[in-house]
């Protein structure tokens, strides 16, 4: 496979086989839901391994639609639900679970399964003290009248605080608290949670030097589950440690220089195609190679730099490389979740990144070919009023 411009691959057998170590690590009685949002690409490949998909827009919901994943393996989660999509979804897709944010959204949700008379699985998004989720007197006051809310099946807690949290004492302090407020429910309401979904934010090691025992953390938290007082069925929603591993992004080097003493690269890629995590102006060094040199040592230092009119473009500083050529081609590790869609791709109207999908018996399928963006930013006078 050769292309002459920046492209993704996304390995579907990677995927697999991380969602195989996960299960073994955190044992059969957990579920998994993936986080879309991480990687749209590959969702169809995913729907085998996990028992729930996170959806967190209507365009997620579209692309899972024609992706053909089934309603009911679907979480309808966001922080802003449109109203017409939600009531497009509660009158054709019966069996989707949906989060309620906030008060407005279940008065919406509410109202719209008595209109239509349709039982609706809801899950309560307790907040982490941002603009997600509601307060747990919110939810206290809400199981407290779920009478009133026939067709509302209150399934139980959605919880998430954040990513690449690598403390175990961190996961921990949240179970508990969580766990103590499945058993106040029980005991104040006489009611019992049948369901925890819980973002753990599991960390992805993206840079050099990086020290990670993810196996230590991953069965430290599982015996932390195993504590729990009240133990409802418990979904973990994943989305950047299932996905990050099965990708990688190859961009070209278009140009070399020496400005006042230091080298730099340009690549015909850049922050606007790939964004890790903590990435600082490319003060860390991401895990990279030049293909066809892997096993070659390092001959200089070279500032690797996109090809955005911006200073800050800078996708990493001082990385030794071996001899470098304009044509040489940068591979860049762990690039499957976030990394292609949190950059700034429209600016400067650059050419959007082919993506390949290797299936699982290896073969490289274009699944997205590149396309130009000049037309997205160019004034259209067809749309103007009449």
């Amino acid at each position: 496979m050769k292309t002459d411009t920046a492209y993704y691959v996304f390995d579907l057998g990677r995927v697999r086989e991380r969602v195989a170590y996960l299960r073994r690590l955190l044992g059969t009685e957990v579920s998994l839901a993936y986080a879309v949002k991480a990687n749209t690409f590959i969702i169809e490949g995913m729907i085998p391994y996990v028992e729930r998909l996170e959806v967190c827009s209507p365009g997620e919901a579209a692309i899972c639609e024609r992706l053909g994943v089934p309603p009911e393996k679907m979480v309808i989660s966001g922080v802003y639900k449109t109203p017409s999509f939600i009531e497009r979804s509660v009158i054709s897709a019966p069996g989707r679970i949906y989060t309620v944010e906030s008060l407005t959204q279940f008065d919406l949700l509410r109202a719209l399964s008595e209109k239509y008379q349709k039982r609706l699985p809801v899950l309560l998004r307790l907040t982490n003290d941002s603009q997600f989720g509601i307060n747990e007197e919110d939810i206290r006051s809400i199981i407290a009248d779920r009478a009133e809310y026939p067709y509302l099946n209150i399934l139980g807690i959605q919880f998430f605080s954040g990513t690449q949290k690598t403390s175990l004492k961190k996961l921990a302090r949240e179970i508990r608290h969580l766990d103590e407020l499945l058993v106040s429910l029980e005991e104040e309401y006489g009611y019992r949670a049948e369901e925890l979904e819980y973002g753990t934010g599991f960390p992805v090691s993206y840079y050099d030097g990086e020290s990670l025992d993810e196996e230590a953390l991953i069965t430290g938290f599982r015996e932390v589950l195993q504590g729990m007082t009240r133990r409802p069925k418990i979904t973990l929603e994943l989305g950047r440690s299932i996905a990050a591993c099965c990708g990688k992004y190859y961009t070209h080097v278009v140009d070399k220089k020496r400005n006042k003493g230091q080298n730099y690269l340009l690549v015909d890629g850049g922050m606007h195609q790939l964004v890790y995590f903590g990435q600082y102006m490319g003060m860390k060094h991401p895990i990279l190679s030049v293909c066809g040199k892997e096993t070659e040592p390092s001959t200089d230092s070279w500032n690797i730099c996109g090809s955005l009119c911006s200073m800050n473009d800078i996708l990493a500083k001082q990385v030794p490389l071996p001899e470098i050529h304009i044509g040489d081609t940068l591979c860049f590790e762990n690039a499957g979740a976030y990394c292609m869609t949190e950059g700034m791709a429209l600016f400067l109207s650059r050419e959007i990144p082919a993506v390949y999908l290797v299936t699982e018996d290896g073969k490289h399928v274009l699944v997205r070919r590149p396309f130009e963006t000049a037309d997205l930013n160019t004034p259209r006078e067809e749309y103007s009023e009449r």
